[in-house]
């Protein structure tokens, strides 16, 4: 099902300006796009399901993924002209919010969210065809060790010795590089930020999966060693493009995490309901209630904020960057908080490993660590506001 490429924007004009309404609320086939997402999510990727993949190389099975092919999810975001549903960040928004709810195992967000705009922002048209098939699976290595922006920091070389080019450095931080078909790696040349992609990373032996925070979210480590890789995309410096990649990754991100917030509370309050203390549920604590009442307020911020952010970027506001970076920095701690105190709500209960809230929170943590930790985008907000 297609849905609109934006919010609606009563003034039709290009942006919220003085006296302009901006509806942010879905249009009707934004939520039965969300109402059929959800069915399909829990009836196939129940908890026993996600649990089940905790411990897989892949996070995902082949007939699993074969499902969200066909459902049509992995072409959402590449144009029609290629092959997909030419759908925009605001209608990418339901669906990351279910997966975020059900903390969804497998490569949804690094191949047909991540590879696909990182490969629509280079021209790699081939490539977004077989994504949006769902023929191939793509990744991005661009995350690096070190502390500020993410582009800013990566110290990859790329060389050309005797008309090939050759890689060295390390990504640390590859999302399902292990697992993908390709990789598009970034790297720094004479010209400044360049793109080569790496074929089969993983049978090549290039890319080890890597034990991390989130379980249900697969990471490997690309170890580039003098290898082999084809230059893709424009010959000019690309740090635009891999920043407006970054900036709308994000708010796929922001969006997940807003689904994730939903789950926590939701558990956190079917808890307190059924928790008897002193002859009465804790539900009926103060205590009980700030929290919850709390909770919430940051989820609907978060909200609010990430429903704006992709809005602008879909519309190529000029707040976009403002709004991308002041999502990031407050969704992912507004999301530490809240799956934190779900835990707290749980008591003991909360920390063992049969409850899901180590699953919502865990999800939360690595989220805030990928594509830039929340206090990086706070300085970003800081640096566009203060010119």
């Amino acid at each position: 099902m297609r849905a609109r490429p934006c919010a609606a924007d009563k003034s039709e004009t290009a942006g919220p300006g003085p006296g302009a309404q901006v509806e942010f609320t879905f249009s009707d086939e934004q939520e039965q796009l969300r109402a059929a997402v959800r069915d399909f999510l829990d009836r196939e990727a129940p908890p026993a399901y996600v649990r089940s993949m905790l411990d897989d190389s892949g996070g995902i099975t082949s007939a699993m993924w074969a499902k969200v092919v066909e459902l049509g999810w992995t072409g959402m975001l590449v144009p029609v002209e290629h092959g997909g549903l030419g759908m925009g960040l605001v209608d990418l928004l339901p669906v990351q919010e279910e997966m975020g709810r059900t903390t969804f195992a497998g490569p949804f967000f690094s191949s047909a969210v991540l590879a696909t705009l990182a490969a629509s922002r280079l021209g790699l048209h081939d490539r977004l065809r077989a994504l949006a098939t769902g023929a191939t699976r793509g990744a991005v290595a661009l995350d690096e060790a070190g502390h500020g922006d993410v582009v800013d920091r990566v110290r990859t070389r790329a060389s050309r010795k005797t008309g090939r080019w050759l890689l060295h450095g390390e990504k640390p931080v590859v999302l399902d590089g292990h697992t993908a078909d390709w990789v598009l790696v970034v790297a720094r040349t004479q010209a400044g930020i360049g793109t080569f992609a790496i074929e089969a990373p993983g049978k090549r032996g290039l890319a080890e999966p890597v034990p991390t925070w989130d379980p249900t979210r697969k990471v490997a480590r690309l170890v580039l060693d003098g290898v082999d890789a084809e230059p893709v995309g424009s010959d000019e410096d690309q740090t635009a493009a891999w920043r407006r990649v970054v900036d709308d990754a994000c708010i796929a991100l922001c969006a997940e995490l807003i689904g994730t917030m939903e789950a926590a509370n939701g558990l956190a309050v079917e808890y307190a309901k059924s928790r008897v203390q002193f002859d009465r549920p804790i539900a009926t604590f103060q205590v009980i209630k700030h929290k919850a009442a709390d909770m919430l307020h940051r989820q609907e911020l978060a909200r609010v904020g990430t429903h704006y952010a992709a809005w602008a970027s879909d519309t190529d506001d000029s707040a976009r960057e403002q709004a991308a970076a002041m999502a990031k920095a407050f969704v992912a701690e507004a999301a530490n908080y809240v799956t934190s105190e779900c835990i707290q709500i749980h008591g003991g209960v909360g920390f063992t490993w049969d409850c899901d809230a180590h699953l919502l929170y865990k999800r939360a943590k690595q989220n805030d660590l990928l594509l830039g930790y929340h206090g990086i985008h706070r300085e970003r907000v800081a640096d566009l506001v203060l010119g």
